[in-house]
């Protein structure tokens, strides 16, 4: 079944009266949708008792909760300090979303550094692949992880990058953040086709079942000549993507992901924006 849900708590759950994340999934709820990211970028990592407060409310509500890995984590690097900390990190986050009920964790495999493109994914294979070997073995082995697209020229994340990555191993499923991807693309993301055509180039690698379940970021992204700048909202005219032609080309492909709104502080609203298209086209 497909989701739709909001990145946090936006600006409208504030303006509604709710002050605690627990009250995340009722709200949710009443706004007929059904997903939910916990963002841990910053490294704030919740105390077992709030992650199961918002656990119980989200199986209660039918909202399925994701959660995103700190920013800093970055599989290049290969310094002992930073392969702890990446270790320390990503099992912190797997810990909370096991807390939470959910089974999707979004990361960001890492920047390019001083290394070439070639020299980096060989880093990241070597660190990475040395990561999901430590999760197969441990308590967290039936959760997902779901590499990033990313931004940023100077960031490992092109749509063809997390194809690759994502092929190592079936706990992997790619995260497709359109609007980082519009970024990279410099806003060649227009029609239902140019997002068919990433879509099918995954299905192409991955497989159907492994894409039908992808998982999906989108917002309109304000971007320069070194890629991503800053989140906007639907409202914005200048900068896309759209959100149609990506709803489209899903119903055409017949996919079931889980489509997290990351817009500028009307996450929610944006998301049942997108939830209210869908199921006007399947109708």
């Amino acid at each position: 079944m497909i989701r739709f849900g909001p990145s946090g708590n936006c600006e409208a759950f504030y303006e509604a009266g709710n002050k605690q994340t627990w009250q995340e999934p009722a709200w949710l709820k009443s706004l007929n949708l059904n997903a939910f990211e916990y963002s841990f970028g910053l490294g704030q990592f919740l105390s077992t008792e709030t992650a199961t407060k918002i656990a119980e409310e989200a199986k209660k509500n039918d909202v399925e909760v994701s959660v995103h890995a700190p920013y800093y984590i970055n599989f290049v690097n290969m310094s002992d300090v930073a392969y702890e900390n990446n270790f320390k990190f990503l099992l912190g986050s797997l810990k909370n979303l096991k807390e939470l009920g959910g089974r999707h964790c979004v990361v960001h495999i890492g920047s390019q550094m001083k290394f070439t493109r070639v020299e980096a994914l060989s880093n990241i294979k070597q660190n990475f692949t040395d990561f999901l070997k430590e999760k197969r073995q441990g308590e967290y082995a039936d959760l997902i992880l779901c590499p990033e697209a990313m931004g940023k020229y100077t960031q490992i994340g092109t749509y063809d990058e997390m194809f690759e990555i994502c092929s190592w191993d079936d706990c992997l499923i790619p995260t497709l953040d359109f609007g980082h991807i519009n970024c990279v693309l410099q806003g060649a993301l227009k029609t239902k086709e140019d997002f068919k055509h990433i879509l099918q180039k995954g299905i192409d690698k991955l497989g159907y079942e492994k894409m039908k379940d992808l998982h999906i970021h989108f917002s309109k992204i304000m971007y320069g000549a070194k890629g991503e700048i800053k989140h906007l909202t639907f409202e914005d005219t200048e900068f896309g993507p759209d959100y149609e032609p990506m709803i489209d080309a899903i119903i055409d492909l017949k996919l079931e992901p889980v489509v997290i709104s990351e817009s500028s502080g009307t996450q929610a609203p944006d998301a049942k924006t997108m939830r209210d298209y869908y199921y006007s086209r399947i109708d």
